[in-house]
């Protein structure tokens, strides 16, 4: 494939495949690629993300799941078919694995090496599961960041501030506008023009320069006139935020999301250009490596430096503070995660990156869609401004589609109803639910979703493995247990989950059991770990949850 965009999600009401279900997440697989970053390497986002091992695993793929039968389910190795079981119309018709590895062979250098040779790829959250819906699938996730940083700093109002951050790639594009949504000007650093115009031209910037003095005198006044204006600087963020230290100029917000994650293929190294870039990868990818951490570790001392002048400041989620710590930095650490600091309370509760794709790709349907959503909990105003918010402000990427921050229970209210349109033909075609692998049983990584956990499990993996196994039992569509890939991903490990509303009876028995047993999951892995939050919800009977900590022990027991 040389072209730069060799795959369109199909539309309509044709089926390729022997039923909804098998279609639904071929047309999904199609829009990752239809969205992605580097269609024609078979990369999503964050760099090495990919869709598919190869184009020949990929045109394999999509033949096996064309003649899937309904009581079939394809296994799929790190992005590569590995063969087709017969089980039963409940088991997932895709179950897919993911760079899993044992222990300490999980390594960078190891990683890489079986990824040159052609047998692993990184999947990252979404894209080796075929969930991927641009970047407004984690969009709400930093407007809802900032929507705390507001509550807790700034008496609920980002009014009148600014935001200082970094990287517009795949998921970091999601920056500004979220800024913008949240009603705060921002400056976002970036080294791609391709990237800045490209988010320039689809809204989510107001104006793009290459010069510091001229960035920080927009974005101030922005500022200071109380406007949500979004400014993009073509410049190295581990040069640019050490001169504003140098200088005095103190944001009131500042963060980052460039692929830090990935010291050699994520992260420029100052003084070297885009286009010196790979080759030096080619020559020494070690040496390439520690430049890159001796920038990062600048850029961090510089947003430490920041935070002891009064500026608010948090890691979003890239292993940056990781990185600059490996580099010397010792007081990295003090710099807190996104996650930990601003979203626990939500994840405490099963609240977290729902999302569904419209699979007709008619946006009426998707109109529909945000209506049920809107109407759907009354006692949780925040939704219905976020839906109002998002249809105004929210380009469409790909297949129509939203990501909605919903809990337990809700996810299931939200898919039966939908199915249920779907069965009246309300809504054309039917409708896939899927969410984030950064949600509160679908990810262990110690420094991002599970940092400082009130019990110490940081680590402890058990809970996404378990997710993946309890969600195989439930009739869900595709499950996917992904781990780590260079750098600072091999952190991580996550489960995935894709159902498919169809518009049958199957289908809501399906939902609902694979939706709330997700989300029940997300609750006793908090309540577990000693979060007050989620043991209320444990203990609500109106959640329908079994938690073992709670039964009594009887004689026969003991």
């Amino acid at each position: 494939m040389s072209t730069d965009r060799p795959v369109l999600a199909a539309r309509g009401g044709e089926l390729r495949c022997k039923g909804w279900r098998q279609e639904a997440l071929l047309r999904m697989l199609e829009n990752v690629l239809e969205v992605g970053e580097r269609p024609a390497d078979l990369i999503v986002y964050a760099s090495l993300g990919k869709a598919a091992r190869d184009w020949p695993s990929y045109q394999r793929i999509v033949s096996l799941l064309k003649n899937l039968a309904d009581d079939e389910t394809l296994l799929l190795q790190s992005g590569r078919p590995v063969g087709v079981f017969r089980t039963t119309s409940d088991a997932p018709m895709v179950l897919s694995a993911c760079n899993n590895m044992v222990g300490s062979w999980q390594t960078p250098d190891r990683f890489y090496a079986l990824a040159e040779a052609g047998l692993t790829i990184w999947g990252g959250l979404t894209a080796g599961a075929w969930q991927y819906i641009g970047m407004q699938g984690v969009l709400q996730g930093t407007y809802e960041v900032l929507r705390a940083v507001a509550r807790e700093h700034f008496d609920g109002d980002l009014a009148g501030r600014w935001l200082l951050t970094a990287g517009l790639g795949g998921m970091g594009s999601s920056q500004p506008l979220a800024a913008t949504m949240a009603g705060a000007a921002s400056l976002t650093v970036e080294v791609n023009p391709e990237k800045l115009s490209r988010a320039q031209d689809n809204g989510w910037l107001h104006e793009v320069t290459d010069s510091v003095d001229a960035a920080i005198t927009a974005v101030t006044a922005a500022a200071q006139e109380r406007r949500p204006r979004a400014i993009g600087l073509l410049a190295n963020a581990g040069e640019v935020m050490p001169e504003l230290v140098a200088r005095g100029v103190i944001p009131d917000i500042v963060t980052d999301q460039t692929a830090a994650h990935d010291a050699r293929f994520g992260y420029l190294p100052s003084g070297l250009a885009l286009d010196e870039w790979e080759a030096s990868r080619a020559a020494d990818p070690q040496a390439l490596e520690e430049r890159a951490r001796s920038t990062m570790a600048r850029h961090v001392r510089a947003m430490v430096a920041l935070q002891a002048a009064g500026a608010v400041v948090f890691e979003n989620g890239n292993n940056l503070r990781a990185q600059a710590r490996e580099a010397g930095v010792t007081d990295a650490f003090a710099i807190r995660g996104f996650m930990e600091r601003y979203l626990r309370p939500l994840f405490c509760r099963g609240i977290g990156p729902f999302r569904w794709v419209a699979l007709s790709g008619d946006t009426a349907d998707l109109a529909k869609l945000d209506d049920i959503a809107a109407a759907l909990v009354p006692e949780r105003p925040e939704v219905r401004r976020w839906i109002e918010l998002a249809r105004a402000r929210v380009p469409v990427q790909g297949l129509p589609a939203r990501s909605c921050w919903l809990g337990h229970i809700e996810r299931a209210r939200m898919a039966e109803a939908v199915n249920n349109a779907v069965a009246s033909g309300e809504i054309s075609a039917p409708v896939l639910f899927s969410r984030d692998h950064l949600d509160s049983a679908g990810m262990t990584h110690p420094l991002i979703g599970t940092e400082a956990m009130r019990d110490g499990s940081d680590g402890i993996s058990d809970w996404p493995i378990l997710d993946a196994l309890l969600l195989s039992c439930t009739g869900a569509d595709l499950v996917a247990v992904h781990a780590g890939g260079g750098g600072y991903s091999g952190f991580m490990q996550s489960a995935g989950v894709s159902v498919v509303a169809d518009g049958t009876a199957h289908a809501a028995t399906r939902l609902r059991r694979a939706l709330n047993s997700d989300t029940g999951l997300g609750v006793l892995r908090y309540a577990e770990a000693g979060y007050d939050e989620a043991r209320a919800v444990a203990l609500n009977p109106a959640s329908n949850l079994h938690w073992a900590a709670t039964t009594a022990t009887t004689e026969g027991d003991a």
